[in-house]
């Protein structure tokens, strides 16, 4: 067996976002022989001793690596994530840039796994729209190439009982068109909970299989606007990550688009609103308006601005009540759960939830007729083989 690499480990702490100090608190390690754990952790890096085997494992989970990566002869380049076109906060911090990578790692390992089994099929063939568009065309031919491909009858949508309802009904259209849609927000628990601002949705524009990934740390109510922003890239062919804040010019155009699907122009002149409106009540306005149509509040605030109706500073402000407005109710609903004793969904309904139909229905296909192995289906899946069946099985989604 070859030794392990002190340069690998050196690098997956430092790609895990974590200083000496914090990494030898992750990984339980104590002084010894009056050595503290963080000197024994920088030897450790320098190449004398080796870690134990035991040890070598712990860090394959804290830093978020395969046990392998340890024993190859450098590190290994990169990630590509495609295009950034996020607007990131100053005190962004490598600890969040460490989960996004691990996050995109693992779903262009399974997106690859998915293209594979894709191109098995006789019938396969490439998607027409992946890469059709140019952001010389304009928003209303992208708007009208999107709706075509998707056939979302808006009033069927706005009709349903939630905005997570509403997100359903877009996504098996979005799904069915060929595009496989996840609800990601961690990598495997709370602990791993990636913020907005470090990413809100990923696209990954392949012709085979296009992947968009939406942040389930966000409102159910943004859901939509975001698997439509994501789309929009998918169009233009962009593999990429979006953030919170939409500053450059193409984060303007995706949104354009996704809320002009949502939410035609026109319709805003319901909300009758001036010059002389008070901020509150403009709040309140915005707020039904937007609850009326199971779409997100901040997103009828955005596309005010970008009409003129409403200035910068208004939008910021408003955008930031509606986000705690949101945290409140989410925060106010737990604590109601845990003094009632409640216990919220099953697993196999909320791991479906994040998974979606169209995954779940090919992997299901590939292993009734004997094409890939549990193994590689819980690792399509993001679950361990052995939950594979039980959530194939399992009819319920949220």
């Amino acid at each position: 067996m070859p030794e392990v690499n002190p340069d690998i480990i050196q690098w997956a702490r430092e790609t895990a976002g974590l200083t000496l100090e914090e990494a030898a608190a992750k990984l339980n390690l104590q002084q010894a022989r009056g050595v503290s754990a963080v000197d024994r952790l920088a030897a450790l890096e320098s190449g004398d001793p080796h870690p134990t085997r035991s040890l070598l494992t712990r860090m394959a989970k804290q830093y978020r690596r395969p046990l392998l990566t340890f024993y190859m002869k450098a590190p290994p380049r990169k990630g590509d994530r495609g295009q950034d076109f996020r607007t990131l906060p100053d005190d962004y911090s490598d600890a969040d840039e460490a989960l996004l990578d691990a996050l995109i790692r693992d779903v262009k390992a399974r997106q690859s796994m998915v293209r594979a089994m894709l191109e098995d099929e006789e019938d396969t063939e490439p998607l027409p729209f992946v890469g059709s568009l140019r952001m010389s065309q304009g928003v209303s031919t992208a708007l009208s190439s999107i709706q075509q491909t998707i056939q979302l009858d808006i009033a069927e949508s706005r009709a349903q009982p939630s905005a997570s309802d509403a997100f359903r009904v877009l996504r098996d259209r979005v799904e069915a068109a060929g595009i496989f849609v996840l609800l990601i927000g961690n990598l495997g628990s709370y602990h791993t909970a990636i913020d907005l601002e470090t990413f809100r949705g990923f696209a990954l524009a392949d012709d085979i299989a296009p992947f968009v990934i939406i942040n389930d740390q966000d409102a159910p109510q943004a859901w939509s606007f975001t698997l439509l922003h994501e789309i929009v890239h998918i169009w233009l062919g962009q593999t990429g990550v979006s953030g919170l804040t939409a500053e450059i010019s193409i984060e303007k155009f995706c949104n354009d688009v996704a809320s002009e699907f949502l939410l035609p122009s026109s319709e805003l002149q319901q909300l009758d609103l001036d010059a002389a409106t008070d901020l509150q009540s403009v709040q309140r306005r915005i707020g039904q308006f937007a609850f009326d149509r199971n779409l997100s509040a901040s997103m009828v605030a955005y596309k005010l601005c970008r009409m003129g109706t409403l200035d910068l500073e208004t939008w910021k402000v408003l955008s930031q009540a509606f986000r705690r407005m949101w945290i409140d109710h989410r925060n106010d609903r737990r604590r109601r759960s845990r003094e009632q004793e409640t216990r919220g969904p099953s697993y196999y309904p909320v791991r479906r939830h994040r998974i979606g139909k169209a995954l779940l229905e090919l992997v299901g296909a590939m292993m009734r007729a004997g094409a890939i192995t549990t193994s590689k289906a819980g690792t399509v899946l993001g679950v361990k083989p052995k939950n594979v069946q039980n959530l194939l099985d399992s009819g319920r989604f949220l």
